[in-house]
């Protein structure tokens, strides 16, 4: 191989990857001079010039002239007369005697040896330039392109075909991609594996929803509003946290849009995953009674010392509060930084009649799924229309619809329940047992506030 092809066969290789001319000569200046190296032992007085775009290379050995008794002749940049004189007559001492080198000069194993490193050198400036692009840019919006996908991971290629990947655990549970597919996700993490960059996508993580409500929401771009805290539960319910800097400025209202269109854009991203925005304060009470949201709080117990909340509400906002498989209450959780517990403001809690002493005319699972959404007694069941239970649970309506007469069969002989239900639940009751708890902890100092949260999903198609 000559200079020409290797330089010709290396400049290409380099455009194609988008190596810039000046990193491009330093790449080969770099290689020649270690051939020199080895050969000569110094490359100190040597010129290298190289043309990429010709594939031209000149490589020029410059010694000075000496007299033939001098003690420099051994010396790496001297040259004795008479040895000079060989090449040009006229040579005199003092003067400088350059020499061409050849390529071939160095040897053919030399000559392959430099091709590799020139090409290894390209590889390794690619992945240098590749972590240094995505370290900057962990937690910020990327879009590529499905590439492959996989049982455990997908493959997405961005615009200069970098290879990311996105697992399975951080996408969202509905997404299904197809080779081809245009996808965005947020840059989740950088690893560098046996020396290779390895750029972790993420459509799950709650940085994810914060920098689509940014693309959506000028307010929040321009840091009129605030995002202080996002919490997940990726496909399924999101709450945010938001608060406005601008006293003129309603941040859920500027969150949602009109007639939600700001946020239906984010919920049809995330694949309908539901989000609630709540107004941010630093009264925690009413931080976490907006943070429970759509259930309503009657009061509540803070205990700042063990992170712990005790929350009671009427029996028909107990399962609101839980939400389906507990996803409310750990989202609230999780974004005031306490666990919560949420209890039952009894009614006639002394005639009241636990689910399991129903064990011999309901079956086992119906009434574990009872409890799933926070009902564990027969009035607490009562209290609770037929639609919300077929919503919030796997049971049919006839199901719902024999669950009500097996248990009023058993209020029977109670001929004003419904009256004495309703006067008791105006006032407060006894302390029930508690229905689930979450945790994180943590909590701002109170001050008083008004009210305020929202939320939208987008319909299911």
């Amino acid at each position: 191989m000559n200079s020409n092809e290797l330089i010709e066969s290396f400049g290409e290789f380099a455009r194609s990857k988008n190596i810039d001319r000046p990193t491009m000569m330093s790449i080969l200046d770099e290689v020649f001079r270690t051939m020199i190296r080895k050969k000569f032992e110094e490359d100190s007085n040597f010129d290298v010039i190289i043309n990429p775009d010709n594939g031209d290379l000149e490589i020029w050995r410059n010694r000075e002239i000496v007299d033939d008794d001098s003690e420099d002749i051994w010396d790496f940049d001297k040259i004795p007369l008479a040895e000079a004189q060989k090449i040009e007559p006229d040579f005199e001492v003092g003067e400088t005697l350059p020499v061409s080198i050849k390529l071939e000069d160095f040897g053919r194993r030399a000559v392959l040896m430099a091709r590799q490193t020139l090409i290894q050198r390209v590889k390794d400036l690619e992945r240098d330039n590749l972590y240094q692009k995505y370290k900057d840019q962990v937690g910020e919006i990327v879009t590529g392109e499905v590439y492959q996908v996989w049982s455990r991971e997908a493959l997405i290629m961005d615009k200069d075909d970098n290879e990311l990947v996105m697992p399975k655990g951080e996408q969202i549970p509905k997404d299904r991609f197809r080779k081809g597919d245009t996808v965005r996700a947020v840059v989740h993490r950088v690893e560098v594996i046996n020396g290779t960059p390895k750029i972790i996508l993420s459509r799950a993580a709650p940085a994810f929803l914060e920098r689509l409500f940014e693309l959506e929401v000028p307010e929040i771009y321009d840091g009129l509003i605030t995002i202080k805290n996002v919490v997940r539960e990726p496909g399924e319910r999101a709450k945010v946290a938001v608060e406005s800097y601008d006293e003129r400025i309603d941040p859920v209202g500027a969150c949602v849009g009109m007639k939600g269109s700001r946020i239906h854009p984010v919920v049809r991203e995330l694949e309908n995953e539901n989000i609630d925005i709540i107004n941010y304060t630093d009264n925690l009470e009413l931080y976490i009674a907006r943070a429970l949201s759509p259930a309503k709080v009657g009061s509540m117990k803070i205990n700042p010392e063990n992170g712990r909340v005790s929350v009671f509400m009427k029996p028909d906002q107990v399962s609101l509060a839980i939400g389906r498989g507990g996803a409310n209450i750990k989202l609230a959780s999780r974004l005031v930084g306490m666990e919560i517990d949420v209890f039952r403001e009894a009614i006639d809690y002394e005639e009241d009649i636990s689910l399991e002493e129903f064990s011999d005319e309901i079956e086992p699972w119906i009434i574990a799924e009872l409890k799933k959404i926070g009902l564990d007694t027969g009035r607490a069941v009562l209290a609770v229309k037929k639609d919300d239970i077929v919503r919030r649970t796997e049971l049919e309506e006839e199901t719902v619809d024999d669950l009500y007469r097996v248990i009023r069969q058993e209020f029977a002989d109670d001929d004003d329940l419904d009256d004495r239900q309703a006067e008791a639940g105006k006032k407060p009751a006894p302390v029930a047992e508690t229905v689930e708890t979450t945790a994180e902890a943590g909590a701002p100092t109170p001050v008083s506030e008004e009210a305020g949260t929202g939320s939208a999903a987008e319909p299911a198609q």
